[in-house]
C-alpha cells in the first residue's frame, strides 16, 4: 500500500534533520515528557497511564509494545527539530519547490470535449514553490488525502502535461490509484 501525501511531505520535512531522533525508548520518552511539559501529556498522547510514562522515564521499563513503540517514535517524530522543520518547509515555499514523485492512474479530458483513457504513469517532477506552500498550508490546515491528491494533480498537470501552461491549455488531469508517492524538498 502506498503511503499517503501527507506522510510523504513529512519525509521530506524529516530529511532536513541535522540529528537523528532518539533511539531509545527511556530517551524517546524523556523527550516527549520535555516538549509536553508532563508525564501527565505524554501520557494522554500516547494513550497510556502517567505511572507508565514515570517507569520509562526512570529507565524501569525498557521495551515497548510493538504499538506504543509505534506510537512513541511517531509522536517524537512530529515533534522533533522544529526550527529545521520549519526552515526547510520555508525555503520549500518561497524559493526551491519540490520534487514530486509518483506512479499513478492518470488520465484526461480536454476543453474541446475529447478524452483519453487513464493509465498508470511514472512521474518524477519538480514543482515550483507555490504549490509546495499550497501543499504544505493544506497539509497543515487538516486537509484530507483527497484535497492533497488535487493539489498535486493542479501542480503536475499545470508543470508536466501543460508544461508550465505553455501548451494544451484546458486540459484537465486526473490523479487516482497512487501506487507510490515521494517527496523530496
Amino acid at each position: 500500500m502506498a503511503d499517503s501525501l501527507g506522510e510523504s511531505l513529512d519525509r521530506a520535512l524529516e530529511g532536513a534533520f541535522t540529528r537523528p531522533i532518539p533511539q531509545s525508548a527511556q530517551a524517546q520518552m524523556k523527550y516527549l515528557v520535555k516538549q509536553l511539559k508532563s508525564t501527565k501529556a505524554a501520557a494522554q498522547v500516547l494513550g497510556i497511564s502517567q505511572r507508565t510514562v514515570e517507569r520509562y522515564v526512570a529507565g524501569k521499563l525498557k521495551r515497548p509494545r510493538q504499538e506504543l513503540r509505534g506510537r512513541l517514535e511517531r509522536e517524537v517524530r512530529k515533534r522533533w527539530q522544529p526550527q529545521v522543520r520549519a526552515r526547510a518547509r520555508k525555503k520549500a515555499a518561497t524559493t526551491d519547490g519540490l520534487v514530486v514523485s509518483t506512479r499513478a492512474r492518470f488520465g484526461f479530458e480536454s476543453a474541446a470535449g475529447t478524452t483519453d483513457d487513464a493509465r498508470i504513469r511514472d512521474i518524477t517532477q519538480a514543482l515550483p514553490p507555490q504549490w509546495a506552500d499550497a501543499l504544505f498550508t493544506a497539509r497543515e490546515q487538516g486537509a484530507g488525502e483527497r484535497q492533497l491528491q488535487r493539489i498535486t494533480a493542479d501542480g503536475l498537470a499545470q508543470m508536466y502535461f501543460r508544461a508550465d501552461n505553455s501548451r494544451a491549455h484546458g486540459l484537465g488531469v486526473e490523479f487516482t490509484d497512487v501506487e507510490r508517492f515521494d517527496i523530496e524538498l
